[in-house]
């Protein structure tokens, strides 16, 4: 579905089921028991991913068993995955105990993996990003960033860093930005929404519909940096003009599983612009991410987003637009609460946690 060009639906798609495409997975029931780690083929079933054996290390991830499987056959020295037991997770092994050491076994890990074919779909030489994503022991704490750090005593909230298009081998909780430029006042039926069109050559969910702009964060950049950056680069805004006028309006999360059946939680911080209806203004690309920018009314944009031609997540984004400034309420949307908590889910975090 992400390498395919978007087709629109034949039937509308409700808000709801739009958050349900972007929020489609819960652990199972029997997560955590001895009885579901017996088939390594079984796509869903996983093993929590934690720094350490000690008890109460940090949970940083959620591991299909093909995975664990993989990580049973490299070196001793690099990790410890126990006999399937309860309270059964994976773990560095006790000498990886550094943000610094446990970057270089994912780094050499991924590479090799990349080189030999394992995984071409997700982390082949064509997915491959060259670009760094953070991992945290708390995934709500803080984005601090140590990432020559030879001591784990400092109490920082930086684990480690891996390549980007790892993250969902790995099931670890990954975070972007997402911001709205809307033209007019954003509570008004009239209000219009710059649209872009995401390039044919984008390495995934190309030619769909996106957000204003919108990007991950990699290692090491603040949140707010990160919507600078992607404002220049896909849409070619100058960052005094971010700086002085986007608005910070929240967040949303949640619970993703990709088409190779691999975890994809994410949080995405939440940004609005607006641009008075008298003031020229035009996005423009820049790095060939995008194909071009339309401004599209409110109607237009929720017409085409019951098509269900907008990428997943930016189709929350949008809802949740809605939600915020008035033009998804209670009254008028029956599924307002369910859609509301969707949006700001905790991937089930406490159950990742409870036999570590």
């Amino acid at each position: 579905m992400s390498n395919d060009p978007p087709s629109p639906v034949s039937s509308p798609l409700s808000y709801l089921e739009l958050v349900e495409i972007c929020d489609n997975f819960r652990l199972p029931p029997n997560f955590g028991s001895t009885d579901v780690f017996q088939k390594p083929s079984d796509t869903d079933s996983f093993v929590p991913w934690t720094l350490s054996q000690s008890p109460g290390s940090p949970a940083v991830g959620l591991l299909r068993l093909d995975i664990v499987d993989l990580l049973r056959k490299e070196k001793p020295g690099t990790w410890v995955i126990p006999e399937p037991q309860a309270g059964y997770r994976v773990s560095f092994d006790a000498l990886v105990n550094t943000p610094r050491k446990r970057t270089a076994v994912l780094k050499e890990l991924c590479e090799r993996w990349r080189d030999t074919g394992a995984f071409p779909a997700s982390i082949g030489p064509r997915k491959w990003r060259n670009e760094m994503y953070p991992v945290y022991r708390n995934p709500f704490g803080v984005h601090d960033y140590y990432p020559e750090n030879d001591s784990d005593e400092g109490g920082e909230n930086y684990a480690f860093q891996m390549e980007r298009t790892a993250c969902a081998l790995f099931g670890v909780i990954t975070y972007g930005i997402h911001m709205t430029i809307y033209q007019g006042i954003a509570s008004s039926p009239q209000v219009k929404i710059w649209v872009p069109t995401r390039a044919k050559t984008k390495q995934t969910w190309p030619s769909w519909l996106d957000n204003s702009v919108a990007g991950g964060i990699p290692s090491g950049m603040p949140v707010f940096e990160s919507l600078v950056k992607e404002c220049e680069e896909e849409a070619s805004m100058e960052a005094d003009i971010v700086r002085n006028h986007a608005k910070p309006v929240g967040a949303i999360s949640y619970f993703f599983r990709n088409r190779m059946h691999f975890l994809q939680p994410e949080v995405e911080y939440v940004y609005d612009l607006g641009v008075p209806h008298d003031t020229p203004f035009q996005p423009r690309p820049l790095d060939g991410e995008v194909e071009s920018f339309d401004l599209l009314s409110l109607d237009e944009v929720k017409s085409k987003l019951k098509q269900g031609i907008f990428k997943p997540n930016c189709a929350a984004v949008l809802i949740d637009f809605f939600v915020r400034h008035g033009h998804l309420t209670p009254d008028d949307e029956p599924d307002y609460m369910e859609i509301v908590s969707r949006l700001h889910g905790r991937f089930e975090y406490e159950r990742w946690c409870r036999q570590v």
